[in-house]
């Protein structure tokens, strides 16, 4: 075995008894070491941790757009499409996807969960997509909709 393998480093901890019987009786439910499992939620926090920033950011530059709004605060009726330029470039189209990645509706600050059904972006150019839940979604549907039941 080359000798980079063996470096790992060995991390002691004091833990509660509850929690060590929680997460021996974890372990087994898995078939996992208790060290394994423990390697993979430590890992695994910092995943969340760093979606986590990436959401309050998206949450951050949402609240940022809002309060852009009209002095008197009035705010227009009906539904209201996202804006249609995102960092990146222009949002051509969205497309329903199954999120892979926590993320926060770019239009009512939802929170997108992975897992969740919600609408990515299309957009000219590259960088970030805006993502939308499907209550947003329809409400766009339906407002193109009604556009072309008017100009008939």
């Amino acid at each position: 075995m080359p000798e980079d393998k063996k470096k790992e480093k060995v991390l002691h901890a004091r833990i509660s008894q509850d929690l060590e019987e929680q997460i021996r009786k974890e372990a087994g439910s898995l078939g996992v070491s208790v060290s394994n499992l423990v390697r993979n939620i430590l890992s695994n926090t910092f995943d969340l941790v760093e979606n986590i920033v990436t959401d309050s950011a998206d949450i951050s530059r949402s609240a940022r757009r809002r309060s852009a709004s009209p002095v008197d605060g009035t705010r227009p009726s009906g539904p209201v499409a996202p804006d249609p330029v995102s960092e990146s470039g222009r949002v051509v189209a969205w497309q329903e996807a199954i999120m892979n990645l926590n993320a926060v509706c770019s239009q009512c600050n939802t929170i997108l969960e992975k897992g969740s059904r919600a609408a990515i972006a299309v957009v000219e150019g590259t960088g970030p997509r805006p993502a939308l839940c499907l209550t947003c979604l329809k409400e766009i549907t339906h407002e193109d909709q009604n556009r072309s039941d008017n100009n008939e």
